[in-house]
């Protein structure tokens, strides 16, 4: 079940490879999360000390927080990956120019699990090329719906 997606990837990289990683929350995030109050648009993910951690994660707590928890909303989170993934994805973004960024984050067994794609910048005029195919996919759409009402 997806809690939050990260549209804003989609429009600025080609992903070009996807994993899924655990994230190390505390307990009132996680209830924040599974509220909805959460944004990823502005997070990333950087490599640091060997891991990976999701940084500029936006999460909003909730008025009956407990008392004594003074929440950070955009503290950096660790991901949890394999030991071979981490190296696979390090040696990509040092040597070959990838960036990590956060795809959506979503519930698996109970836990909550965040998608990062391994991607590559896009240009402005990708941007405009990516638009003008979404317009065409929506207008063929249109036609085909208009098609079938009048036929």
């Amino acid at each position: 079940m997806v809690i939050v997606d990260n549209r804003k990837a989609f429009h600025d990289y080609f992903i070009e490879e996807k994993l899924e990683a655990g994230i190390v929350l505390e307990g009132w995030e996680v209830k924040s999360i599974r509220a909805g109050r959460i944004q990823l648009k502005e997070a990333y993910v950087i490599y640091k000390n060997g891991d990976f951690y999701l940084f500029g994660c936006h999460i909003s707590p909730l008025l009956n927080a407990s008392t004594h928890v003074f929440p950070d909303v955009v503290r950096t989170r660790k991901l949890l990956l394999k030991q071979r993934e981490i190296e696979k994805l390090a040696m990509k973004v040092e040597r070959a120019g990838y960036t990590v960024v956060p795809i959506n984050m979503h519930l698996k067994n109970g836990f909550i699990k965040v998608e990062i794609g391994l991607a590559k910048g896009k240009k402005q005029h990708d941007k405009r090329q990516s638009e003008k195919d979404r317009e065409w996919a929506r207008e063929k759409a249109r036609i085909v719906r208009d098609a079938t009402k009048q036929g």
